[in-house]
C-alpha cells in the first residue's frame, strides 16, 4: 500500500475508517453531516443514519484501503479500492469539513456499476434484518 501524506485535520477520520472503528468515526462527523452514498440517490442528514450506513459498509468491504489523497482544505478526496465478495471496486470519498474539523459532507462515488448493485443488495439486505430484529 502507497505511504500516504495524511493531513493532520483528515487524519482522526482516515484512521476510523481504515480501522473500521465506528466509535471514533462518530467523533468525527457533525450533528448536521450530509451523506450521499453511491447506491441511492437521497442525502441522509445526521450522524446517526450516516454511522449505520457506513457501520454497515464497513462490514461488507474487504482489503479496503485507500490509494491516494488529494487535499485542499477543507475539502479533500480519498481515493479507495476494495472489494465485496469476489468483486473489486474503486471509489472516491469526497469529504469536507466544517470550522470545527468534523465532517460536513460525506459523498461517496464507486465503480463498476455490478459491485455497486451488489453493495446496494447487501446494504438492503443488512437494513431490513436490522428493522426486524429491533
Amino acid at each position: 500500500m502507497p505511504d500516504l501524506k495524511i493531513a493532520p485535520q483528515l487524519a482522526p477520520l482516515h484512521a476510523a475508517l481504515v480501522n473500521k472503528d465506528v466509535d471514533a468515526l462518530r467523533t468525527c462527523l457533525a450533528d448536521d453531516v450530509v451523506f450521499r452514498p453511491p447506491t441511492y440517490w437521497k442525502d441522509w442528514v445526521g450522524p446517526e443514519i450516516t454511522l449505520a450506513i457506513l457501520g454497515h459498509v464497513m462490514a461488507l468491504f474487504e482489503d479496503f484501503h485507500y490509494k491516494r489523497i488529494w487535499n485542499d482544505h477543507p475539502n479533500y478526496a480519498l481515493e479507495f479500492k476494495t472489494r465485496i465478495g469476489d468483486l473489486d471496486a474503486e471509489g472516491v470519498d469526497l469529504i469536507t469539513l466544517n470550522e470545527d474539523g468534523k465532517v460536513s459532507e460525506f459523498t461517496v462515488v464507486m465503480r463498476p456499476i455490478k459491485t455497486v448493485e451488489a453493495l446496494r443488495h447487501h446494504m438492503t439486505e443488512r437494513f431490513q434484518n436490522a428493522a426486524m430484529a429491533g
